[in-house]
């Protein structure tokens, strides 16, 4: 166990067991009851009736995977570190932005980065000299959890394709905008950086209070300490394998299960066995179907599906019965009602999909309404046809409409008291031993982020003004305004439930409706209003990874920042090569696939948000008005709830979330419903029956597990795409495996045609244009 100094331990002993039936740790000292030390709000995530370890923290799900001890002679930011860190931080983001025009795709993940540089560090340990340059040690010692830390976040802070990078491609593939190096440079780095400025900023908020657990970062933890096998009272004392050994053998089942659903078998993955016994009866495959249809099948056997809205054994269970609750409420109930009627024509398209839709029921040809300057030309777009969309679709718009009033309602209402406590609250003074661990370290200076939201601003203005952009200052501002006000709610409500609501609709909602017409300056404003606050909630997240593994928080700072900007360098490098040297890149008949999936998606929703305009769908009159009454129900819902609980404060209304309610499903699309039954039933399982009647397995295996299922599915599914996709571009097996009734039953039915309920003839709907309104 890692050495903990004098002044950071109690005087009294610490007997370490656990009790099962009443999952609670228990000390020789004098009990606290938790509801004496956390009462900043009515905290669902903890038990007011457990007894309170002095060092440890209140949360029984913290206090599984995290150590409550810290060395604070241990280095984190050694030579070794920024050498491995620096080269994923080149190597990850390269290779997935060159696969993230490409269809098929894969995506290398922080925890492959965290898998392998384990070995990486320790083979450094072990062959290389100890030798010092300019003082500094080639080999500081063992290869400790500090360093590897630091090493993951380096990898993963930039690992995904930068949001902004999809601008500079729609730009030139859709606008013929080819605007120089340093324009892509600002835009990048600007769109990154200044939500880490915010994140910096509330992290007194976020990072720093016990009662913000973010438990996605409880898995990563669990990792950690397995690969390093520390050692610590969270743990329990349950008999049986050890967590390294129960790690390496869930990684190894699910590495080698992956290949059956993600290649072999495919119909375990897309598991609708009830089309399979109706295949053309379109009702049972809108019900029960998994491509198109409302999932009401219920299994898969794959867990990258299952995960697919992240890891159901991280998020408290009561967050995910919210999450449930609002899918079955919403897809289940409200949708076919909505369907089955009739409104908005639905019918005549599928009842779940991706697509929009014109009024033949084909996919909506952007192109037959735009002018020659990529304008909206009101002729063509009035001869040819309004904007339809699914029914999932469309009311997955009214819910992200709810969830923008819900959440700024429920933080006002639940936790402005917590709010203001913490704006006063030193890092010292809160009440939880990893906090008071980290007090002993120099904290990061608050100029610090002033600067580098300074300096983003500046890149920021340059790249609207001196390029064509059509974006005006005042909007670039907004922008920034919205994404600041929602940081602090949205992320405590994600620190507290693991669901993080998306900023993404309303942006484009405000700014279609405030420039309309100006599609690159909608991708613009949608990246900075959104974007913004993303960033900062993925700096606070890293942060709490730190707060918890005991990571000094200057080396923190920089090795974030540093990592951003090579990552968003090295992306816009390859994204100008592939540009440069890739003939017909982002051409729908590509021959090597590189068709530019997400390039399409981004700039066909530049049109109809910034050409068409939200005013032409959203407004009175038009087809999609009653949407906008959702900004009214997320107000009211979670007043009326939090009126319940002020009358029976005890009652399971508290456990009611009404921004996890509304935004839980906020990826649909582009999930479909059977993402959402499996996580949940597994959800129940694990972080319910599990927790409740086998504790002690729970907290010694059940992180561990979870983080052995997903390192399974991203190993296994990089080796099917090179193994077995890439090569001959997905030409292995063509008419042989690939073909087989195992790959193919799933699909070959109404549900994986996306058959409507009525088929259009050939102009059915003629008479519907764009003045004829349901």
């Amino acid at each position: 166990m890692d050495p903990v100094t004098t002044d950071e331990r109690s005087s009294s002993s610490i007997s370490g067991s656990i009790h099962e039936k009443e999952k609670v740790d228990v000390e020789k000292a004098p009990a606290i009851k938790v509801e004496d030390v956390v009462a900043d709000f009515d905290d669902p995530n903890i038990d007011k009736d457990a007894v309170l370890f002095e060092d440890d923290s209140p949360y029984p799900e913290v206090r599984s995977a995290v150590a409550n001890t810290d060395d604070p002679s241990m280095p984190a930011s050694s030579l070794r570190t920024w050498v491995i860190g620096i080269i994923w931080a080149i190597i990850i983001p390269g290779m997935n932005q060159f696969f993230f025009f490409r269809f098929p795709s894969v995506t290398v993940g922080g925890i492959v980065a965290q898998l392998i540089s384990f070995p990486v560090g320790r083979a450094w340990a072990r062959f290389v000299p100890n030798y010092k340059i300019f003082g500094i040690p080639l080999n500081p010692g063992p290869f400790n959890v500090k360093e590897h830390v630091l090493i993951t976040i380096m990898a993963s802070v930039g690992s995904g394709s930068a949001y902004a990078t999809d601008i500079v491609a729609v730009q030139r593939v859709y606008y013929n905008q080819i605007y120089n190096f340093g324009y892509q440079w600002m835009v990048v780095m600007s769109t990154q950086l200044i939500g880490f400025s915010i994140g910096g900023i509330a992290r007194r908020f976020l990072v720093q209070p016990p009662s913000m657990i973010w438990p996605a970062n409880l898995v990563t933890c669990a990792l950690f300490n397995t690969l390093h096998s520390q050692v610590y009272a969270g743990m329990g004392n349950r008999g049986g394998i050890s967590r390294e050994r129960f790690f390496f053998y869930g990684f190894l089942a699910s590495t080698c299960w992956y290949f059956f659903p993600g290649y072999i078998f495919q119909a375990l993955s897309f598991f609708n066995w009830v089309c399979w016994i109706a295949p053309n009866n379109i009702v049972v495959n809108q019900l029960f179907g998994y491509s198109s249809g409302l999932g009401m099948s219920l299994i898969t056997f794959d867990w990258a599906q299952i995960a697919y809205i992240g890891s159901p054994l991280a998020t408290p269970w009561w967050a995910e019965a919210n999450v449930a609750a609002g899918f079955v409420f919403f897809f289940w109930i409200i949708t076919p009602i909505l369907y089955y009627t009739n409104a908005w024509y639905a019918k005549f398209m599928p009842i779940s999909s991706r697509t929009s839709f014109d009024r033949f029921g084909q996919t909506y040809d952007v192109s037959k309404i735009l002018t020659e300057n990529a304008t909206i030309d009101v002729a063509k777009y009035e001869a040819y046809s309004p904007l339809f969309l699914s029914t999932t679709f469309a009311l997955s718009y009214g819910l992200s409409f709810a969830s923008i009033t819900a959440t700024l309602t429920h933080t006002f209402l639940y936790f402005r008291k917590q709010i203001w406590v913490q704006s006063r609250r030193s890092m010292s003074e809160q009440p939880d031993v990893h906090a008071r661990l980290m007090s002993r370290y120099p904290q990061v200076p608050e100029w610090w982020y002033a600067i580098i939201f300074i300096t983003m601003f500046v890149f920021g203005i340059i790249s609207i003004e001196a390029w064509d952009t059509q974006f005006p200052v005042w909007a670039f501002v907004l922008a920034l305004i919205i994404s600041f006000v929602y940081t602090i709610p949205i992320g405590m409500i994600q620190a507290i439930t693991n669901q993080q609501i998306g900023l993404n609709v309303i942006t484009e909602l405000v700014i279609g409706y405030a420039l309309p017409g100006r599609p690159v300056a909608m991708m613009m404003f949608k990246t900075w209003g959104y974007i913004t606050m993303a960033q900062a909630l993925t700096f606070a997240s890293d942060f709490k990874l730190g707060h918890y593994m005991k990571i000094p928080p200057r080396p923190m700072f920089w090795s974030q920042v540093v990592a951003t900007v090579v990552a968003g360098t090295v992306q816009l490098g390859v994204q100008a090569w592939m540009f440069t040297n890739i003939q017909d890149l982002c051409a729908p008949d590509q021959p090597n696939g590189f068709i530019c999936p997400s390039t399409q998606v981004f700039g066909t929703a530049s049109i109809i948000w910034g050409v068409i305009g939200p005013a032409r769908q959203f407004s009175r009159g038009q087809i999609y008005y009653g949407l906008v009454f959702f900004f009214v129900i997320g107000i009211l819902c979670p007043i009326a709830g939090w009126l319940i609980t002020l009358r029976w404060p005890n009652s399971w209304i508290k456990y009611v979330n009404f921004p996890v309610i509304f935004s839980g499903t906020g990826l649909i699309p582009p999930a479909t419903a059977f993402n959402y039954v499996p996580w949940s039933i597994v959800g129940f399982v694990f972080n319910y029956v599990i927790r409740r009647r086998h504790f002690s397995w729970w907290t010694k295996y059940n992180y561990v597990l979870s983080a052995a299922l997903d390192s399974g599915v991203a190993v296994a599914a990089i080796l099917i795409f090179f193994i077995l996709q890439y090569p001959d571009d997905n030409g292995i097996g063509k008419n042989t495996i690939q073909t087989w009734w195992g790959n193919t039953v799933s699909f070959n039915n109404a549900d994986g045609a996306a058959a409507p309920l009525i088929a259009l003839a050939p102009g059915a709907l003629s008479a519907l244009r764009s003045g004829e309104r349901r």
